[in-house]
């Protein structure tokens, strides 16, 4: 069992699998349970840094095992301390990753997919083709890598995560799911739910689904046009996923789980920023507790969206909030270096190929 491609990624398995591994190898089943929090809670990325196991054990679990880890292979260092980050995994696609720092927290924007399916015309990503979903500890090593970045540079842990990165997330459920539970797991990371968000394009029956399974962290939906027709135009997914279909489905979320939502609009010059576009936005925000978060846009090379003036968008904001809509205006980072979502990894790729 010297060839890698023969060894099983150990990481794919559960503590009871692992266990039944051992007791094939004729090893004690609990020193199974000590290498499986060597992965999750002390994020080891290599046998022989398991201390606590016998030199012997860990030869063993070399020739039988493998851990596919994430490595930072491009890291971007903005003026306003954003660092963006390139992944590379096993199978040498590249993924990204932000560090978003501000005065109150320290933010990893995580990938979910290996580009994206759903072809948002304003979205970097949405112009790469979709390889494969990430697995559970993909999305957990970039975690584990930005915390690490965070303190080395900034003397300050990781604290929110936020599924905004590359793919859509409802579209690899199971995975994502997982990879929360390692995050927030006394077994893991040990972070807080209530820290971590995952944005979607708006994927009615998923939401339902994360109502279903009563989730614990918070949702956002990547809205950017309360109107049918506008949404179809740059957002695609809207066409099998109207408005109304996802209004019901974030009512349904919303009477499982109690968690307010919060709705991501970015306010595009000449497309959805005029004051009928506020309206129908705060007509949309009735149905259910949220608030709303403006995002200044990082225009990318592939469209020609740009941002509304600062006016327009301080009127929509200020509409809103007469409207007692709670809205923050999100300025945009890192503008120095490739932080739209999938700039970075379409410039790596280019370069690869």
């Amino acid at each position: 069992m010297n060839h890698t491609k023969d060894k099983i990624d150990i990481r794919s398995l559960s503590l009871e699998a692992l266990q039944e591994h051992f007791i094939q190898m004729e090893e004690k089943s609990f020193r199974a349970k000590q290498v499986y929090e060597w992965l999750w809670k002390k994020s080891c990325f290599s046998f022989n840094e398991m201390s606590n196991i016998s030199k012997e054990l860990r030869t063993k679990l070399d020739a039988h095992f493998i851990i596919n880890n994430v490595k930072i292979h491009n890291s971007q260092f903005s003026a306003d301390k954003t660092i963006k980050n390139s992944f590379i995994l096993h199978d040498s696609h590249l993924i990204e990753g932000v560090l978003i720092p501000t005065s109150d927290r320290m933010t990893a924007c995580v990938s979910s997919q290996v580009g994206c399916s759903l072809t948002c015309k304003f979205c970097a990503t949405g112009y790469m083709e979709r390889k494969r979903n990430l697995n559970p500890d993909e999305i957990y090593d970039q975690v584990v890598l930005i915390d690490k970045q965070s303190r080395e540079n900034y003397g300050i842990p990781l604290s929110n995560i936020v599924y905004m990165g590359m793919g859509e997330p409802l579209l690899n459920y199971k995975n994502v799911l997982e990879s929360i539970e390692k995050i927030t797991s006394e077994d893991g990371l040990n972070m807080a739910s209530k820290r971590i968000t995952v944005s979607t394009a708006g994927i009615a029956k998923m939401i339902k689904k994360l109502g279903d399974d009563q989730v614990k962290f918070n949702l956002a939906l990547s809205l950017h046009a309360a109107n049918d027709e506008k949404r179809n135009t740059i957002m695609p997914i809207n066409e099998q996923n109207s408005l109304k279909a996802l209004a019901e489905a974030l009512k349904y979320y919303y009477a499982k789980t109690k968690n307010p939502v919060t709705y991501e609009y970015i306010v595009f010059d000449g497309f959805n920023d005029t004051l009928q576009d506020a309206m129908e936005l705060a007509r949309f925000c009735k149905h259910l507790p949220c608030k709303v978060n403006i995002i200044e846009y990082n225009p990318i090379a592939f469209a020609s969206f740009i941002n509304a003036g600062e006016d327009k968008i301080e009127a929509f904001a200020d509409y809103l909030r007469k409207q007692d809509i709670t809205t923050n205006l999100r300025r945009s980072r890192g503008k120095d270096i490739d932080a739209a979502c999938g700039q970075l990894a379409i410039k790596e790729e280019a370069k690869a190929s």
